[in-house]
């Protein structure tokens, strides 16, 4: 950029917001990266980082690229095999290539083999791991890789100690209690969750468009996870949904500065 358009582009207010905007997220990324209990004190005085988006279940390329357009951080492919969404290690890898730097794939996983584990790896080998079954911290910590663990919240699940016990995750993932592994597009009650959860805290279970400010503004977490909730069909996204819900993540955003 030549120096003149660099000047005009500095003094143009949006574009110092943009700045701005940056800097801030450098410095955000930087105090959470030094130190990972930043994020929970910082949720607790209501000094929020920016609100990450997953969105999760794809199975085509379109929907990956309009993913990606509308805003979101990761894209979800799942491993397991019961799955409507289920998609092979092969063809999880061949919808990552569109994937542009700095957009995460995770691969969702629910009981799987150390065989199921290593073709998937193979396929997609910069992966985040995302467990969603019984598995154990052993369990889950087997493959060497980062990961994050779902929690189930059923009655009387007691979420704090589920944290404590899975520390090595880098976030806890919380899910409706429902028959079968996943959500299944239900929303549990936030108001039940404590307030001093030690991980990084993603929320996921029925959000869409019309209800993800409201569990941003209430649980504050560190992340969303969305997926029946931006679909025309199970598997198959709905671009103008995922950009509405991503719109919708970036306004409960904003709420939360004004509110600072």
């Amino acid at each position: 950029m030549c120096l003149n358009a660099r000047r005009r582009w500095i003094g143009c207010p949006e574009s110092i917001d943009r700045l701005c905007e940056g800097q801030r997220s450098i410095r955000n990324r930087a105090i959470w990266l030094s130190d990972p209990t930043v994020w929970a004190r910082r949720r607790l005085e209501g000094k929020m980082l920016r609100t990450r988006i997953k969105i999760c279940g794809l199975t085509r390329e379109a929907d990956v690229d309009a993913a990606v357009e509308a805003g979101a951080d990761a894209i979800g492919f799942v491993f397991y095999a019961k799955s409507p969404r289920h998609v092979s290690p092969a063809r999880a890898a061949a919808l990552a290539r569109r994937l542009p730097p700095f957009v995460t794939p995770v691969g969702l996983f629910v009981n799987a083999s150390d065989a199921e584990l290593s073709d998937a790896l193979s396929a997609l080998p910069n992966m985040l791991m995302q467990f969603h079954g019984d598995e154990s911290p052993q369990q889950c910590e087997r493959a060497g890789r980062p990961f994050i663990r779902a929690a189930r919240m059923a009655p009387g699940f007691n979420l704090l100690d589920f944290a404590s016990q899975f520390s090595s995750a880098q976030a806890v993932l919380l899910d409706a209690h429902v028959e079968g592994y996943g959500g299944g597009g239900k929303v549990f009650d936030w108001s039940l969750l404590p307030r001093n959860v030690p991980s990084p805290v993603v929320l996921s279970g029925g959000l869409h468009a019309g209800n993800v400010i409201e569990g941003v503004l209430q649980v504050r977490p560190w992340a969303v996870d969305v997926s029946s909730g931006v679909e025309e069909a199970k598997g198959l996204k709905d671009a103008l949904l995922m950009r509405k819900f991503c719109e919708a993540v970036r306004e409960a955003d904003a709420r939360l500065d004004d509110a600072e």
